[in-house]
């Protein structure tokens, strides 16, 4: 017998507007071309792409005055499936108050 699957639904009252953009200090690997500008790609050792954090751990495309992408329409795949109020999202809320 399977055990069984709880669906968890994100929580429908966190929103991006309430938050300090906890999701941008996640290392990202770009896995697919979205249009990242090469500004904001570091290449390791290996060839594999990630967005570049700046030294106060924050994504380089994150504008420090508004918590916004600046890139939203070109983010990567792993900034655009990372769902809002999900347990990813709560978990690094809880992690960066």
């Amino acid at each position: 017998m399977m055990p069984s699957q709880e669906t968890i639904f994100p929580d429908p009252d966190v929103t991006c507007a309430d938050c300090a953009a906890c999701c941008c200090r996640l290392d990202v690997t770009l896995l697919t071309e979205t249009g990242v500008p090469d500004r904001f790609i570091e290449v390791d050792e290996f060839g594999a792409q990630y967005m570049v954090h700046l030294p106060d751990g924050w994504c380089a495309a994150l504008d420090r005055g508004t918590m916004k992408c600046t890139i939203y329409e070109n983010r990567p795949l792993v900034c655009r499936e990372f769902v809002m109020g999900d347990y990813e999202c709560l978990f690094e809320r809880a992690a960066n108050p």
